[in-house]
């Protein structure tokens, strides 16, 4: 009685169903966000090569790995959580004072031609003009404590949001509007179902550069104003030569813009994807 081997070779499809092809298959679906972080690490590999070869000196760039090195210090110690905070304390406020009166004025100017062309050359003018340049009027005004630096929040943040939601107000369908007339929507009713829905996608596009606006504002009046919050932070590293903890403040506010519009961006997708088309 004979007894016959045979050895099977391994497939090559189940061989090549592995973490690679897991790895292939989500940068395939996240194209955008694997060539951001494609991008953002080639930075950060060209300025730890240039730091290493010495074509820029480490004392006033620092580098990559010194960065890091800062931020896990300044996490543990707990160093960068009042700034961090202070700052987070001035763009919310803004940015919830902003909302709240920016938003219901861009949908009154948009409906209200006389209003409209009234306010049009103001609105255009103080959004020509820095809003920094305003900064010294406000010290005189209000003094150099939180409410100066939250009143500068605001300027940076509000023309942003009220040209948005003013440009989506005067393209609203017309199609809506007599939608709304045949079916007898009273005013409010209007403003509130018809309106602010159809006016949605400008005014996230609005918040999402406010919030921009915004953080820089908040920064511009921390490093004039030196009352507390990142910009002041990065301010004081600076002036004691100490570049590292000062380019860690710097990576810490990207990092906050980043996923603050990275947010905005998913409400956006979520709440406006019949408008993409």
């Amino acid at each position: 009685m004979s007894l016959a081997t045979s050895d099977r070779a391994p497939s090559t499809t189940e061989s090549d169903d592995g973490p690679s092809r897991g790895i292939v298959n989500w940068i395939r679906n996240h194209t955008k966000t694997a060539y951001g972080v494609l991008g953002v690490a080639t930075v950060l590999i060209l300025w730890q090569l240039t730091a290493v070869t010495g074509l820029v000196n480490v004392t006033i760039a620092s580098d990559p790995t010194r960065v890091i090195a800062a931020e896990i210090s300044l996490f543990s110690s707990g160093q960068i959580w009042g700034p961090l905070g202070g700052t987070a304390i001035e763009v919310g406020w803004g940015m919830l004072i902003t909302l709240v009166v920016s938003i219901p004025l861009g949908l009154i100017l948009g409906r209200v031609r006389a209003l409209y062309d009234m306010t049009e050359p103001i609105i255009n003018i103080l959004n020509s003009v820095p809003y920094v340049l305003f900064l010294p009027v406000i010290i005189f005004w209000f003094g150099i404590g939180v409410q100066s630096r939250i009143l500068l929040v605001i300027w940076a943040a509000t023309l942003p949001l009220i040209i948005n939601t003013t440009a989506g107000v005067r393209n609203l369908n017309s199609d809506y509007i007599r939608v709304a007339r045949m079916c007898c929507a009273g005013r409010w009713t209007f403003y509130r179902s018809v309106l602010f829905p159809a006016t949605l996608p400008y005014i996230l596009t609005g918040i999402r550069l406010s919030i921009a606006r915004a953080l820089v504002g908040a920064i511009v009046a921390e490093f004039f104003l030196s009352g507390g919050g990142l910009g002041y932070f990065v301010q004081t590293a600076t002036s004691n030569f100490d570049m590292n903890e000062a380019m860690a403040g710097i990576l810490i506010m990207a990092v906050v813009a980043v996923v603050l519009t990275r947010l905005i961006g998913r409400l956006e997708r979520r709440y406006t994807h019949w408008s993409q088309g």
